[in-house]
């Protein structure tokens, strides 16, 4: 799976590091496919229609109607259109030459530290992430429910929720192209799904839309969140507003997305990611060796182990060495277990800041400032400080219509958290930096702050 929203570069970077030699694409990005194909192993690209499974009279209509959103291919060598490439063979059920511990998917990495890596993920973990996902909600019933499929399925989050648990289940998942609140709340309103993902930016977009404070969301029978720690504050104001549970998910791209959750309708302790899904282990070791596991409420690096832990990294022995050891995944999360087995993520290995000899975890930070009243978002970021070694910054998104300034921050920070840890620059912002899903980018955020200064 790639994103459509990279540049040609990083597509590039994908398509060749993968060895792709077919891409299927949508015919709107054919011209950007043709594009790439000399600089890649590209051999054969199959553009698809929006329309082409659209029912009668649709299907016909649609080039006329939604003319921005159909463009006409012409089949070409090494072009051919889907609907007539798969319509010169027989619909005989395909005799199944797929072994489960095959290499069934490669999904690359969001690429926090440099260019994304590619996930080896076989058949076995992700049919056997879906069963485990799917056997979490036992009272739900097969072919009858329904979520928002808010995650983009080049995502490991959308690929495993959004595309193959509906398959599984034979659920509706309501595909939506581009995670805005206005969009969402649209969505919403037409078609009344079970179930709404989605990440912090999404969840605290929608509470900050009126609209949506006063829809009628008694049939969401409770909303997942993942990708990125949601705030003490938004879990607050979203039970209070639907009285529905937020099952906070937690897990990487080299574990097919999913390796803890919220107990369904079992015990739920905000600021977790809740306990591990079934077959599913965890520990907590040491920072520095890796090697000692860590006692509850001790914080260290997370490590995973079960079904759906890739085999590797496509072509890239030394970072697999690096991130699998003795079957376990060694996650560059840090976080700890409570006595119940809950599951804390306190923050990343790589965004712990060290200010004159402490560590900051920077996660902290934001849920203090995303408490505040009138911040609509919030990142802190550790950058250069000559006589700190670091020091803390954080930038701002003021809700639309509030006025607030860089010292009744730092004030309101210094009544809520110990004052190494209060940020000593503030930055205020129309927009924070986000990936495809919503995710707010910490590295980019620094990178602004290294070209500016």
């Amino acid at each position: 799976m790639n994103n459509p929203l990279y540049s040609e570069r990083e597509l590039e970077y994908q398509l060749n590091d993968s060895d792709a030699r077919f891409l299927v694409t949508l015919d709107l990005l054919l011209p950007r496919a043709l594009k790439l194909r000399p600089t890649t192993k590209i051999e054969t690209i199959i553009p698809c229609h929006i329309n082409d499974y659209l029912p009668f009279p649709k299907k016909q209509l649609y080039p006329f109607v939604k003319r921005k959103m159909y463009r006409k291919v012409v089949p070409a060598p090494g072009v051919h259109l889907f609907l007539e490439l798969i319509g010169q063979y027989p619909d005989d059920p395909v005799p199944i030459a797929a072994r489960w511990e095959e290499t069934a998917a490669i999904l690359y990495t969001g690429g926090t530290t440099g260019a994304g890596k590619g996930a080896m993920l076989t058949h076995a973990n992700i049919c056997g992430v879906v069963q485990q996902f799917r056997a979490w909600f036992p009272d739900l019933k097969d072919g009858e429910d329904s979520l928002m499929g808010v995650y983009p399925i080049f995502h490991s989050a959308g690929y495993s929720v959004s595309q193959n648990l509906p398959i599984w289940a034979g659920w509706t998942s309501i595909m939506i192209p581009r995670p805005e609140p206005g969009i969402i709340i649209e969505m919403l309103k037409a078609c009344r799904p079970g179930f709404l993902p989605g990440v912090p930016t999404i969840f605290v977009g929608l509470l900050n839309r009126e609209v949506f404070r006063k829809m009628d969301l008694s049939y969401i029978k409770g909303f997942f969140a993942g990708a990125a720690p949601l705030a003490p504050e938004t879990v607050r104001q979203l039970k209070e507003l639907t009285g529905r549970e937020i099952y906070d998910v937690y897990g990487l791209t080299e574990n097919t997305a999913f390796a803890t959750c919220t107990p369904w309708k079992g015990k739920a302790k905000p600021g977790t990611v809740g306990v591990p899904l079934p077959n599913t282990d965890l520990k907590i070791v040491d920072l520095e060796t890796g090697t000692k596991e860590l006692p509850a409420e001790t914080a260290g690096e997370i490590c995973i182990r079960g079904p759906q832990l890739m085999t590797g990294y496509y072509k890239n022995p030394e970072e697999t060495k690096n991130a699998l050891r003795d079957g376990w995944l060694y996650t560059g999360d840090i976080g700890f277990l409570d006595e119940d087995g809950h599951l804390t993520i306190v923050d990343r290995k790589k965004d712990m800041i060290v200010a004159a000899g402490f560590n900051i975890y920077p996660k902290e930070i934001d849920e203090v400032l995303f408490g505040h009243p009138r911040i609509l978002e919030a990142c802190a970021v550790g950058v250069s400080d000559e006589y700190r070694g670091e020091t803390v910054k954080a930038f701002i998104v003021v809700k639309p219509g509030e006025t607030l300034t860089e010292k009744e921050i730092i004030e309101y920070c210094r009544e809520r958290l110990a004052l190494y840890k209060v940020p000593r620059q503030i930055v205020f912002m129309d927009s924070l930096p986000k990936s495809a899903v919503g995710k707010i980018l910490r590295r980019e955020l620094r990178a602004l702050d290294a070209k500016t200064g």
